[in-house]
């Protein structure tokens, strides 16, 4: 099993609505691996975090809207603070911005070789307290993102 770890500042906007797109896209294209007892989805466990994250805090209800906008559901969330073990035993950790990434690798330094930006090409904005149609891009700047992301991986077509 592979385990995907998504973090941003406080699991309440970027990182659920990563975690529900992600698992939206592994449902519908996951790629088959091959087995001695015939083809297998590859399975994925798909996680959230926050830096600085309070438990218990539900996802914004502008980032819900714009996934529906996309024909996506996130379902129950509740925020999570990322924890050393969360690091530990993810296969990858994309974070939304360099500082989470740089702050990911200071909480467990041996993980860093598999912690990077969802963006290579920069960080992907804070949508809070903006209004819809900024939530609505990053929702649309995600699905891209992790689209690329999980077709480099060869986890979907």
């Amino acid at each position: 099993m592979k385990t995907i770890v998504f973090v941003c500042s406080g699991n309440t906007c970027r990182s659920p609505m990563a975690e529900a797109i992600a698992r939206h896209l592994l449902a519908r294209e996951s790629v088959a691996k091959g087995s001695e007892d015939g083809p297998a989805p590859v399975e994925v466990l798909v996680r959230s975090a926050g830096i600085a994250a309070g438990p218990g805090e539900p996802a914004a209800p502008e980032g819900r809207e714009a996934l529906r906008r996309l024909g996506i559901e996130m379902g129950r969330h509740a925020s999570k603070p990322l924890t050393r073990r969360m690091i530990q035993d993810a296969d990858e950790v994309l974070t939304m911005t360099a500082s989470h990434a740089r702050a990911v690798a200071a909480m467990e330094p041996d993980a860093a070789a598999k912690v990077s930006t969802i963006d290579p090409a920069g960080d992907v904005p804070d949508p809070i307290g903006g209004p819809q149609p900024v939530y609505d891009e990053t929702a649309r700047v995600l699905l891209d993102l992790i689209r690329e992301r999980l077709r480099a991986a060869s986890l979907i077509a």
